[in-house]
């Protein structure tokens, strides 16, 4: 992990202090910001979004679609808790504690806005940082690689279906319009152009592509770091009235980690997969695309929506809970070749109980 990555809850931290900061000491800036917009798509976020998400985009191979085949096992059970089970868990946990354990300490005018932002927050996994989290567990590259590409190609087609039931559902106001332009801007446009932008790039070599890589990343660190010191801007009133309330939406977000991270981790095992598999499963299992979530929620609710800071809490919280995800894959390991084991034992011999 580069610095960035490591001290990425800091960062936000940081950003935190000098978004409420700035936003106190310069309200009129900020608004005038705010008033930059087209369609509901604020542009300065607009474009900000676009250097943090293409960098994350180049690094994924479509090509890499052929291996799904290898590992289907654990292709099957990322899937499944990626799209049938983590959405569904954060909309129902989000119910809980939002509108029921919270409520009262909460402000009642911006709990759908918490509840919405929850659900974007889970409603498509991570493109980037689950490379990092492989990486650190000994995952299989090319079970990654692939997983990531074939969640991105789902990503197109089902994120607002997804979020547009998942929204209903929870009796939020679904502002279909304005949310299906927010998939072209953030999914599909990201999507083709870096695309195209990856193969001008390899038809000069790897080294190009690489040298690229390096020169963007700091481009797309400063883009994410701008984007939070503007949310907290306009979110500082609010955080200053209840600066509680980031811990009250850090509760469900954890929950989920730590439960849709268990949940791959011990079906991967039942299932026979090996343990190089089962740790990226696991934690992309886990993961948010916070980054299109937080454009996401400013495009339908705004800069001042509670929908917006939930997002944020999403990336406050990333790394450390990761992490310490990625310390009891590893640490677990003898427990699950054990389990693994004696899967394979009693497929080769059904009078045997795992």
């Amino acid at each position: 992990m580069n610095v960035f990555e490591r001290f990425l809850t800091l960062w936000v931290a940081l950003c935190i202090v000098a978004g409420i900061a700035l936003g106190q000491a310069a309200p009129g800036v900020f608004q005038a910001i705010g008033r930059l917009e087209i369609a509901r798509v604020n542009l300065p976020v607009g474009g900000l979004i676009w250097v943090m998400i293409v960098p994350m985009l180049l690094k994924v191979d479509f090509a890499a679609l052929g291996q799904v085949r290898r590992h289907w096992r654990g292709i099957g059970v990322t899937l499944f808790i990626n799209w049938a089970v983590k959405p569904f868990s954060m909309a129902l946990l989000a119910w809980l504690f939002i509108r029921h354990v919270f409520a009262a300490w909460l402000p009642a005018d911006q709990l759908d806005g918490y509840v919405a932002g929850l659900i974007l927050l889970a409603a498509a996994p991570c493109t980037a940082m689950v490379f990092v989290w492989s990486r650190l567990t000994g995952g299989d590259p090319v079970f990654t690689l692939s997983q990531v590409a074939l969640n991105d190609t789902i990503m197109v087609f089902a994120f607002a279906p997804l979020v547009g039931l998942l929204l209903g559902l929870s009796a939020i106001t679904v502002p279909w319009a304005t949310l299906l332009v927010s998939v072209g801007l953030y999914i599909v446009v990201p999507v083709l152009l870096a695309q195209l932008w990856r193969r001008a790039l390899l038809r000069r070599g790897q080294p190009a592509f690489d040298r690229a890589l390096a020169r963007l990343g700091p481009l797309s660190i400063a883009a994410l770091l701008l984007t939070l010191v503007l949310l907290f801007a306009f979110q500082g009133e609010a955080i200053l009235r209840q600066p509680l309330v980031i811990a009250m939406l850090a509760v469900p977000i954890l929950i989920q980690v730590f439960f849709n991270s268990g949940l791959a981790y011990w079906l991967n095992r039942r299932v026979g997969e090996q343990h190089s598999i089962a740790c990226p499963s696991a934690l992309i299992g886990a993961s948010n695309f916070f980054e299109l979530a937080v454009a996401a929620a400013i495009s339908l609710f705004g800069f001042h929506s509670g929908a917006a800071l939930a997002t944020v809490v999403g990336v406050l919280i990333e790394v450390p809970v990761m992490l310490l995800v990625v310390r009891i894959v590893n640490r677990s390991r003898g427990w699950y070749d054990a389990g693994t084991a004696n899967a394979a034992a009693s497929s080769s011999n059904p009078g045997v109980s795992p």
